[in-house]
């Protein structure tokens, strides 16, 4: 039987794993020094927590959620985003609480999962890094937040970033435009896609976003939702634009973006890029000021974002971002002889601790082959260990580069070799 990954999946080694690792350093120091502090919450929940915050007609629930009863028949979800989990974990932990602590401002990152149709930088158990900003509402608060989202972009590399951005309004302004949607819409019934029919009576305003060539025709001349906002929300929306343009944020409004998800109002926003002569999307969020109270919490306004890491990845690649900054091999220890093995554990030992990378041959093989797998590994200084430098306890320590080779007592290599590394490589 031949054992397989499952479908949609992927290991994470080598160069993927370094990139990962790089966007984990600089987001966490972004993060951070915008006060933003970790949060990790379980890889699957109730499933009524994620049904619930969606949306019981959104595709994640009706097509995509990782859905089984466990052996206690209890109906669970892996988690397939990450906002209903942080806002769970801040109702259940009282976060709360502490008013001279607002907003309270958390990060995280982890896997997801969802069950669709695996392509190019979208896979079913796939990684984000999230933040979410719990506790005011005010505009400064939604600029500041997609403003640590374009400096994450930055500090990355990337170029070629734009914002698009929308409110969907209060619930006022929604339900007025829902309304002049869906009268808009009705003579065209027999025209949408069977996926926008059905929306047509559970929630129109996903039309909108629909994918369908014949939908995008339709809706293209569909009535903005910005002619419906009331005026706190044509205000806060005002506000948003000022501040980015203070900001030299490059953005553009887009009156049909509404997001996937029904938590959504006010202000919502997508990062795009260029790559390979198309618009991608790397980041995506918005205001979301009624899911706490939704969960039986008190009334919170809040606003976050999301960066799937796999197509984060794929494009910082596209854009030639170098990112692999795995270091080269610093020391490589060649092993010759049963006494030279048992001392090479200590000699390691004591060179990483002198904050060198090591590492040795451990198959014992001839001398030539163990050369050839330090320079395979890009090792700069090789220490040749035989039975017989164990005698004289002192080691052949060459430069691979420029060919110079001494003699190093083991007591300086167990001292100080880090100064010797430094004299022989010019450093």
């Amino acid at each position: 039987m031949r054992l397989q990954k499952p479908k949609g999946t992927q290991d994470i080694y080598g160069k993927t794993a370094r990139g990962f690792a790089y966007i984990d350093e600089l987001a966490r120091a972004t993060f951070e020094s915008y006060h933003f502090s970790e949060i990790e919450t379980p890889m699957f929940e109730s499933y009524d927590l994620f049904s619930r915050a969606t949306g019981e007609t959104s595709d994640i629930v009706t097509k995509e959620m990782y859905d089984f009863l466990d052996k206690g028949d209890r109906h669970i979800a892996l988690r397939p985003e990450g906002t209903a989990s942080v806002v769970r974990a801040y109702v259940e932990n009282k976060l709360y609480a502490p008013e001279v602590q607002k907003p309270v401002k958390l990060w995280y990152k982890g896997p997801m999962f969802r069950y669709e149709r695996p392509q190019s930088g979208r896979l079913r158990e796939f990684h984000q890094l999230g933040v979410e900003c719990l506790g005011v509402k005010n505009p400064a608060v939604d600029v500041d937040v997609m403003y640590m989202a374009y400096d994450l972009f930055a500090t990355l590399g990337l170029e070629n970033i734009s914002f698009h951005i929308n409110s969907l309004g209060d619930k006022e302004s929604r339900d007025a435009y829902r309304t002049a949607l869906v009268d808009y819409l009705t003579p065209y019934k027999d025209e949408l896609s069977a996926d926008s029919q059905r929306r047509l009576i559970e929630n129109p305003l996903r039309i909108l976003d629909s994918k369908e060539e014949a939908d995008k025709k339709i809706v293209a001349a569909a009535p903005s939702v910005l002619d419906y906002l009331s005026v706190e929300s044509e205000a806060h929306f005002e506000t948003v634009k000022d501040l980015l343009e203070k900001l030299d944020v490059p953005y553009e409004v887009d009156h049909t973006m509404v997001r996937g998800l029904d938590y959504y109002n006010d202000t919502v926003f997508e990062v795009i890029t260029q790559s390979d002569g198309q618009e991608l999307t790397i980041c995506a969020g918005g205001r979301y000021d009624g899911l706490v109270s939704y969960f039986d919490g008190p009334e919170t306004p809040a606003f976050g974002f999301a960066i799937g890491l796999e197509r984060l990845l794929m494009l910082m690649d596209a854009q030639e971002v170098d990112y692999d900054m795995a270091e080269d091999l610093q020391v490589y220890v060649a092993v010759l002889g049963e006494k030279a093995s048992r001392e090479a554990v200590p000699m390691l030992a004591s060179l990483r601790a002198q904050g060198l990378t090591a590492d040795r041959d451990y198959l014992n093989r001839k001398i030539v082959a163990q050369y050839k797998s330090a320079e395979s590994f890009g090792a700069e200084i090789i220490i040749t260990l035989g039975d017989d430098e164990v005698k004289k306890q002192s080691a052949k320590v060459r430069n691979t580069a420029t060919r110079e080779e001494i003699d190093v007592p083991f007591a300086e290599i167990y001292a100080d070799f880090a100064a010797v590394y430094e004299r022989m490589i010019g450093e």
